[in-house]
């Protein structure tokens, strides 16, 4: 008669699933998400999403990032990592380190912090230190890895 059965949800059904911390509001703890999210209030935890992660203008996020994109517009006090491109607009401001594949740093944006720049997480984390033989010629560039420390002075 009562089928004790649950209803799956598909893996596809979640990642196409759009979830919204609108402006004003304000949540205290970690967010774990397999679907798209945009946040415009404010947010004193870590967020992690297998989708796309829009911070709007008046976001602000204490803790760290982990999505698959990210468009950023507000304010980031924490790491972010992010596995495909991660776009900083004018408007953004971040204190904290990023590990990206691709970056896009739109004029205006505020970034204090490292950056590490590859292919895949764990390729920035199995970088090793530049050997000797670096030393012979100074036009050597590492293909794996593009360390950047960018710093933006004024309002």
């Amino acid at each position: 008669m009562f089928s004790s059965a649950k209803k799956e949800i598909s893996r596809e059904e979640l990642s196409n699933s759009s979830n919204i911390i609108g402006k004003g509001t304000s949540l205290e703890g970690d967010l774990n998400t397999a679907g798209n999210l945009r946040v415009e209030g404010k947010i004193g935890g870590s967020i992690q999403t297998k989708a796309k992660l829009v911070l709007g203008e008046t976001a602000v996020v204490e803790g760290n990032i982990i999505a698959q994109t990210a468009e950023i517009s507000g304010e980031v006090h924490g790491t972010i990592r992010v596995s495909g491109l991660l776009t900083l607009k004018p408007t953004a401001v971040i204190n904290g380190d990023i590990t990206t594949s691709k970056l896009v740093f739109e004029e205006g944006a505020k970034f204090n912090g490292k950056c590490n720049m590859g292919n895949s997480f764990k390729e920035t984390k199995a970088v090793q230190p530049p050997t000797n033989s670096h030393k012979k010629n100074d036009n050597l560039i590492e293909p794996l890895l593009q360390q950047v420390t960018l710093s933006q002075k004024g309002g």
